[in-house]
């Protein structure tokens, strides 16, 4: 998609719905992005491709959601230069530890940053997303201030209990 700088990648169709928080919080910030399917195991070849060409399709950061054995984000950071973004989504065998580990055993070389299970994940890897964007985005970075201020506060503001 034009205007796209984060590449969503989802290892299968029934992530979406753990993965619209992310999404939301992208909106939020007013960061574009495209969302992909693709399996890790499935479409192997297919998945190589999209992360080797992400860069030059003006991707900046790639977030990667997947559950059980969850290598998508590991064959994605084996062929980027770009930082990934690992979710493990929660599954119904293990809770999603297995999703957790197979994200974040990653071997030396092949890094792939890696968030919570459950719905904290999805959103803070939209808000690590946006964090390393604003490295080099001044209008990002403001966004992000005033968003981290607006959380203090709603916190502050909630803080007494008589």
């Amino acid at each position: 998609m034009e205007n796209s700088k984060v590449l969503i990648v989802m290892g299968s169709r029934s992530d979406l719905p753990a993965m619209e928080g992310c999404m939301k919080q992208l909106d939020e910030f007013k960061i574009g992005y495209t969302v992909r399917i693709l399996s890790a195991h499935r479409t192997p070849e297919t998945v190589i491709e999209l992360s080797e060409n992400a860069r030059k399709s003006g991707y900046e950061v790639i977030i990667a959601a997947a559950g059980g054995a969850a290598h998508l984000a590991g064959v994605l950071a084996s062929s980027t230069i770009l930082p990934v973004i690992g979710i493990p989504i929660q599954t119904s065998a293990l809770g999603g530890m297995d999703s957790l580990l197979s994200t974040v055993q990653m071997p030396g070389g092949v890094p792939v940053a890696t968030v919570a299970i459950g719905k904290a994940g999805p959103k803070n890897a939209a808000i690590l997303a946006a964090q390393i964007m604003a490295l080099h985005d001044p209008k990002l970075a403001d966004t992000l201030t005033a968003f981290k201020k607006a959380q203090a506060k709603a916190v502050l503001e909630d803080s007494y209990l008589n």
